[in-house]
């Protein structure tokens, strides 16, 4: 409360106007969910070296070690307390303001390079929208509910909306790296092209997925961009398998035998890393392409990235867009959380 004088000798209380339930529930659920995130990796980077996915929405680089490490465990120590307990003191509402602030002006950094690697034409893409645009538009509505004198909101409504928002953050963010990164094509001169795999048809016709994939490996490498392809997957429906249905294609399109390399165990993403990294080694490849569908590109990162591998991918150029799109974008989902997860429990 505030006081003003009234009559004589008076002194009336002004109560501070409380701030919008839905507004205050949507930036507690934002900061609780960035805050929460952002510290759960700084901790799974202790017990498991590459957890840390951070980079993926808040890139500190440009501090110097461990000074970026420390920014962020003290942002999402204060988000994560405003969540949870939003009314507070002026000092910790400068601080909090302050911090907040600070994630506000990485991100807006990292939009501005982003568009700086568009403008020269050092990525290309169908989405000219960056994941950090997303994370800085989040941040912006939590500092202005964080750093408010207005008292805080209080009831069911504001709690719904606190509840609804962290609960779709889960969906949402995953969603946004598909079409933010998965869309951003990162091509460049490489020493090898690996493709993964996609359904091959009983007769040895491949699907249209993974046609969309091995055409355009081919085309990166007539380009010139890099002189190997390894192809990995898992058997076909019937007799022809992924890579035997791979090679074939690839041959037709003008691709020599001799530059290509089968992965005949690439049953799943992970396989498919565990088994090209020493085929990279032999290759004493450094530079690599990674080629999927959009959809799949932020899992195959990440799961290079842990790998103490750094990929560059390149969306797969559709023929049309896939009927069961939505499935697989729900599915990876699912398998995206699962692969960020996973080395927890292990």
């Amino acid at each position: 409360a505030e006081a003003k004088a009234g009559q004589p000798g008076m002194v009336v209380a002004v109560a501070r106007p409380r701030a919008n339930p839905w507004l205050a529930g949507a930036a507690r659920g934002l900061a609780l969910f960035i805050g929460g995130f952002s510290l759960l990796n700084l901790v799974g980077e202790l017990r498991y070296a590459g957890f840390d996915a951070n980079l993926w929405w808040i890139d500190l680089h440009y501090l110097p070690a461990p000074w970026d490490r420390v920014v962020l465990a003290a942002s999402a120590v204060a988000l994560l307390a405003f969540a949870l307990r939003p009314r507070m003191s002026f000092w910790r509402r400068g601080l909090t303001g302050l911090l907040t602030a600070a994630l506000v002006a990485a991100t807006a950094l990292n939009i501005v390079q982003f568009y700086l690697l568009l403008v020269h034409r050092e990525v290309r893409t169908s989405v000219p929208i960056p994941f950090s645009l997303l994370v800085c538009l989040s941040l912006l509505v939590v500092l202005r509910v964080a750093a408010s004198w207005r008292s805080p909101a209080r009831g069911l409504r504001c709690f719904g909306a606190m509840v609804a928002v962290f609960g779709m953050c889960p969906v949402i963010f995953p969603l946004a790296q598909m079409f933010c990164f998965g869309k951003t094509d990162y091509r460049r001169t490489a020493d090898v092209i690996v493709v993964f795999g996609a359904r091959t048809y009983a007769d040895g016709t491949p699907s249209q997925a993974l046609a969309d994939r091995v055409r355009t490996a081919c085309q990166l490498y007539k380009a010139g961009l890099a002189p190997k392809l390894v192809f990995s997957g898992g058997p076909g429906d019937g007799v022809v398998h992924e890579t035997e249905a791979m090679r074939r294609m690839a041959m037709k399109l003008g691709v020599p035998d001799a530059a290509i390399t089968l992965d005949k165990n690439g049953l799943n993403t992970d396989a498919t890393v565990a088994n090209t990294a020493p085929i990279f080694s032999q290759l004493n490849a450094r530079r690599i392409l990674a080629v999927s569908h959009f959809y799949h590109l932020p899992r195959v990162k990440m799961a290079y990235r842990r790998a103490g591998l750094e990929v560059y991918t390149v969306p797969a150029k559709e023929t049309y867009t896939l009927t069961q799109l939505p499935f697989y974008m729900a599915r990876e989902i699912v398998a995206l959380w699962v692969y960020y997860l996973r080395p927890l429990g292990t």
